[in-house]
């Protein structure tokens, strides 16, 4: 069959099945990407979350050993949202990050993959195909530049000319000898917008990030926050946006083109107070759709106290100490005590003392230990 009408047909077919852009390069190694990824480790930049071993990251024949190139999906996602409840003084709201809007994007990237394998397989039978989307061993990043989908901005997110960086990406390795697409250049020019704006100083320069230090990450760690990013958080429930919303290509983007990642306000922008005592059973049908909720509610529950703490919440002081009493989790105990501590309230004294009586955990106790400090600091003592 010829390839070159191949591609065409398979561009055609991923504009019906809801494809925004498609790119094609070569399955060669990833050299550059490799050195990157080297240092990254050395660095100690790495968040654990991805695959560790590098050979995998860069080597598409790892995978699939006629590899012979790989098609990158980019899916655009919104921005803004519709109709956004606003936070009360009684009603304090949380935030997820934009790639957790609407159904988990795994979900919906993966859908139009398989949709794209069956495809090829009707047109070629004996097409070999792997697909993957975020989790798998590729970057994704570094396939979609490769691929013509966008250049790697200085954010560390691809940005693409038409969509901006609010796009998902997945690709699949084929043995198919599809010719490959030109990259982008990189058009970042001297701006420097994401760098200066990073609340943790994460980005450390252009394209180097150090994922131990971003609230991305951050958010989705289960222990207790270090205490240096715990007043970084704000109202952040899951992710963070700051270097997307700031970047000048991103200014105007807002696409609404696929039904499934439309955000449902209350859960997108959730009341913080009601989280803190959701049960397994409630969380995971308000939330269990969503990218966010991947790591369960114990990481949310936790920003969703740090959040209660940025607002300085007394409405929230009775639930906080419900919480410090009796959840059986001692980093929701402690970071409860800190909060409490923070909100500045002086007549919640006693119930931190007798929490700390109670406490058996000894980093609970050095938190509860903090939250008395801040209060005999507001108290003059």
């Amino acid at each position: 069959m010829n390839i070159e009408q191949l591609k065409k047909e398979v561009i055609e077919y991923s504009k019906q099945i809801g494809i925004d852009k498609i790119g094609f390069t070569t399955a060669d190694m990833f050299e550059e990407l490799k050195q990157r990824l080297v240092t990254q480790q050395e660095l100690g930049y790495q968040s654990g979350f991805e695959e560790s071993d590098i050979e995998k990251r860069v080597n598409p024949i790892k995978l699939l050993p006629k590899a012979s190139s790989i098609i990158s999906i980019a899916l655009a996602y919104p921005s803004k949202m519709k109709n956004a409840p606003r936070s009360t003084k009684e009603d304090r709201r949380g935030i997820f990050c934009r790639a957790s809007w609407g159904k988990d994007y795994h979900d919906v990237l993966r859908d139009r993959l398989t949709k794209l394998e069956a495809f090829i397989k009707e047109k070629l039978p004996d097409a070999q195909m792997k697909s993957m989307v975020d989790t798998g061993e590729l970057s994704d990043r570094a396939v979609a530049e490769r691929a013509g989908i966008g250049w790697s901005g200085k954010n560390c997110s691809i940005i693409t000319p038409e969509f901006g960086s609010y796009v998902y990406l997945g690709e699949m390795i084929t043995n198919i000898p599809f010719p490959p697409d030109q990259p982008i250049e990189n058009q970042c020019g001297s701006c420097t917008k994401c760098l200066d704006i990073c609340p943790t100083g994460a980005l450390v320069q252009g394209g180097q990030l150090d994922s131990t230090k971003c609230i991305a990450f951050l958010t989705q760690t289960k222990g207790f926050l270090p205490e240096q990013y715990r007043t970084k958080i704000g109202n952040r429930v899951y992710g963070c946006d700051t270097c997307q919303t700031i970047c000048p290509i991103n200014k105007g983007k807002d696409f609404h083109f696929h039904e499934e990642m439309e955000p449902d306000p209350e859960i997108a922008k959730p009341k913080l107070k009601p989280l803190l005592t959701i049960s397994n059973r409630d969380f995971k049908e308000k939330f269990g759709h969503i990218s966010g909720s991947w790591r369960g509610k114990k990481p949310l529950q936790r920003n969703a106290i740090l959040a209660l703490a940025h607002y300085k919440d007394t409405t929230a002081l009775e639930d906080l100490v419900k919480v410090m009493h009796k959840d059986p989790r001692p980093v929701i105990r402690g970071t409860a005590a800190w909060a409490i501590g923070k909100i500045g309230d002086t007549t919640m004294e006693p119930e931190l003392k007798k929490a700390l009586a109670n406490e058996k955990d000894d980093e609970a106790k050095q938190e509860i230990e903090k939250g008395l400090s801040f209060l005999a600091e507001k108290a003059g003592i």
